[in-house]
């Protein structure tokens, strides 16, 4: 669900900086538009990082762990690892058994908030490599699923340095007078997006945890198997995927600022406050 993942977030970004822009006059440049519209793409892809595959191979894993090569494979397994065992922990009696990590931890809205909160956090006063290391990790995700194709074709070198060619000239298009905290907020809509796409999925996720729920712990919150998607299945790739990227090109259309001009007049939109 890679490239579906990645445009939901693009998409929910844009359709929520339009919504800012008109109902509560928050603006912003189109450079800033453009890097929240990709960090929330890769962020939106990020919780599948409790997913390994087989990592001595290089070989499986979720989009986001084959991003960059056996780097982001070997952390993928720790994570994936660490997520199992703090269901073992943490899991109730009625909890089923498992073994593996994915779909746990990273797939709540506990983890959405605290990844968005300390990504705002050092973003915000880490300074400028903190900036460029996000925006590298991000672009990378990012890249990874809205061009899947051919990252898968040329492999993750080709990924890691469009990254980094994106990441550096992407800081310094952003207004300097103005906080990075916005990458946090992007990473955190990412992964609340994301949690949302699983839990329309036969599989769902336990986004409500440690809520219980039917004293389970870790409840899976899905819709009901009739309706349910497939991943990777028709539903998704004819109807969902097409569905979104509509959304992320209307989006684009209608947050740029001669479109905001025209709409709102020269007082109104992103044309006239920066």
């Amino acid at each position: 669900m890679g490239p579906t993942h990645a445009m939901s977030g693009a998409a929910l970004w844009l359709a929520g900086s339009a919504v800012a822009s008109a109902a509560f006059g928050i603006d912003q440049t189109a450079s800033e538009l453009a890097v929240g519209t990709i960090a929330a793409a890769g962020a939106a892809l990020y919780p599948d990082i409790d997913c390994a595959g087989r990592v001595t191979e290089n070989k499986g894993g979720s989009t986001v762990a084959r991003s960059f090569g056996v780097v982001s494979l070997l952390f993928a397994e720790i994570v994936e690892r660490l997520c199992y065992w703090f269901y073992l922990i943490t899991k109730s009696k009625k909890d089923k058994k498992r073994n593996n990590g994915h779909r746990l931890f990273t797939h709540t809205i506990v983890h959405a908030a605290i990844v968005g909160t300390g990504t705002g956090f050092l973003a915000a006063w880490g300074g400028k490599f903190a900036v460029i290391a996000i925006l590298f990790l991000l672009t990378g995700l990012a890249v990874r699923g809205l061009m899947n194709s051919i990252a898968e074709k040329y492999g993750w070198i080709v990924t890691t340095g469009i990254s980094l060619a994106v990441a550096y000239g992407m800081y310094h298009l952003l207004d300097e007078n103005r906080s990075y905290w916005i990458l946090g907020l992007a990473m955190g809509i990412g992964c609340f997006i994301h949690i949302l796409g699983d839990v329309i999925t036969k599989m769902g996720c336990p986004m409500f945890f440690p809520l219980p729920i039917q004293k389970k712990r870790w409840r899976e919150i899905g819709l009901p198997d009739s309706i349910a998607l497939r991943a990777g299945g028709k539903a998704e790739n004819k109807i969902l995927l097409p569905a979104l990227t509509v959304i992320v090109v209307l989006g684009m259309f209608y947050n740029l600022p001669e479109v905001q001009a025209l709409l709102f007049g020269p007082e109104g939109g992103q044309g006239a406050s920066n």
